[in-house]
């Protein structure tokens, strides 16, 4: 009897491992396929993808967290080509997946960050309107982000991000910009997120801007 209940328990260890292991391989694949996104269908693609994840994953915030990045990106390529009318879905896609995710891991910097930049995204669909509420929204929410983890490198890309694009005379320029790339970088070198499956992007992204520096 008791190698019968040995045996069972080693069959449900192992099956838990596998199911451990075969999430976490899918999970990197559909995060290099983020990644590698181009265009607003790839990154409707692999939300979708992520969507599939989390409904499997409840106890997990990360499928969601990716989830609502890919509609966020989703919404920042629209933005590129000018189709700021989609910005508000891309938003609201994204802000479902961010409340699902906040649900299961509380006071994480890198999802405040998101909740950032969908505020971001809901402010650019129609900036004169929408500054005071969602700009000013977008701004606590990455102060919320600096303050859970200060060493976040994310948070001062995007600081970056919004220094280098807004104008002199509210507060920004190139050279602000220039020089938190260069602190967001030098984070970056330091950085080790907690899990192979924990947010890591942004470091391409500091790299290409600072090369632009002088040109």
């Amino acid at each position: 009897m008791k190698k019968i209940i040995l045996s069972f328990a080693l069959g449900c260890m192992s099956l838990v491992a596998y199911a451990q292991g075969n999430y976490e391989k899918v999970m990197t694949e559909k995060i290099s396929k983020l990644e590698q996104s181009k265009s607003s269908e790839d990154y409707l693609a692999v939300a979708n993808d992520f969507q599939r994840i989390a409904e499997k994953e409840k106890g997990k915030w990360q499928p969601n967290y990716y989830a609502a990045l890919s509609y966020i990106q989703k919404g920042r390529s629209e933005m590129q080509n000018g189709k700021t009318e989609a910005l508000d879905e891309a938003a609201d896609n994204a802000q479902k997946f961010v409340d699902a995710a906040n649900a299961v891991e509380k006071d994480n910097s890198e999802i405040h960050l998101l909740q950032k930049m969908i505020y971001s995204l809901k402010m650019m669909a129609n900036p004169m309107e929408r500054f005071r509420t969602f700009g000013s929204q977008a701004q606590q929410e990455l102060k919320v982000a600096e303050k859970l983890d200060p060493t976040n490198p994310r948070v001062t890309l995007i600081k970056a991000e919004d220094t280098y694009f807004t104008p002199e005379n509210f507060g920004g320029s190139k050279e602000k910009g220039m020089e938190l790339f260069k602190m967001a970088l030098e984070k970056y070198q330091s950085f080790n997120p907690k899990t192979s499956l924990d947010p890591n992007w942004g470091k391409e992204e500091a790299e290409y801007f600072i090369s632009q520096a002088g040109k």
